[in-house]
């Protein structure tokens, strides 16, 4: 793929730097062109499960690719030997691409790699990417923040480091925000339970996306009070977004993707909602 030239340029990747880079939430079509031109220069790409395989493809055939994918209890190498890899490749003298699903920084841990390699004397850019929160809400037609219901957005996760559930849910049940739960779908029905028991009234519009942005897209929609028994019943898995709070009810209304459309053609644009996806859609 051609790449445009821009007014401002920096170099491609470098010999023995890392670059930690984030592929975004599946759409190929939502890569950066910065996270373009170092894969396309790449020595070795580190990829993760989510990154697209379109993206991995535009490094150079002679480039090699390590898979280092995380799923629910299946690591294919745990963290501290992923961020040894990176060591061991960048002190090797290779230009290192590390392609993260969604963004680096937001619980992608490319905080705790890039300590590691900074530590070490290891030169590290990071490339933000499209986080999941962002485009896969948007691919559903769910604004976060939105000014009749939501002034402030938050982002957590539903799996802590040591497995816990033990998040600030006082301050994540608070009224007109909106709250995006990252790995939470093996949990909902505690979650749900939990906001509840935290002041948020059970029919709080809320819901999963399953993955967002692809072409295998699925939106359950229900309230804080039936959403684990409806993605139950409709057996949605991991990877997942869970949103909550009214911008929810804004969905299909604002629904503009079409999932089963050709898988090589672009979504379309929100051109009146009944023109792209029809009436009665789920």
């Amino acid at each position: 793929m051609a790449l445009p030239d821009l007014a401002v340029y920096r170099p491609g990747p470098l010999p023995g730097h890392v670059y930690l880079v984030g592929a975004g939430p599946g759409d190929p079509e939502l890569f950066t062109l910065r996270g373009a031109r170092l894969v396309a220069g790449a020595d070795v790409v580190v990829h993760d499960n989510l990154v697209s395989p379109a993206i991995v493809d535009l490094a150079p055939a002679a480039a090699e690719r390590i898979y280092v994918g995380k799923k629910a209890a299946d690591h294919t190498l745990p963290q501290d030997e992923i961020n040894r890899l990176l060591l061991r490749l960048a002190q090797a003298g290779k230009r290192v691409v590390r392609l993260k699903g969604g963004d680096p920084f937001i619980f992608g841990r490319g905080g705790e790699e890039m300590e590691v390699l900074v530590e070490a004397g290891i030169t590290v850019e990071v490339v933000p990417g499209v986080t999941a929160a962002a485009g896969v809400a948007a691919y559903a037609g769910i604004p976060l923040t939105h000014r009749d219901h939501a002034q402030s957005v938050v982002f957590t996760t539903g799996f802590l480091k040591n497995g816990a559930l033990d998040l600030d849910w006082a301050m994540l049940a608070r009224p007109q925000q909106t709250v995006v739960i990252y790995m939470g779908i093996s949990r909902l029905a505690e979650i749900c339970r939990q906001f509840i028991a935290h002041g948020l009234p059970p029919d709080t519009p809320a819901g999963v996306i399953e993955r967002g942005t692809t072409h295998a897209q699925r939106v359950v929609v229900a309230d804080l009070a039936t959403l684990a028994e409806r993605v139950h019943q409709e057996g949605v898995r991991p990877p997942s977004l869970t949103v909550i709070g009214s911008v929810v009810g804004l969905y299909p209304k604002l629904s503009w993707f079409e999932p089963a459309a050709q898988p090589q053609a672009s979504p379309l644009p929100h051109a009146g909602c009944a023109v792209v996806h029809g009436e009665g859609r789920k």
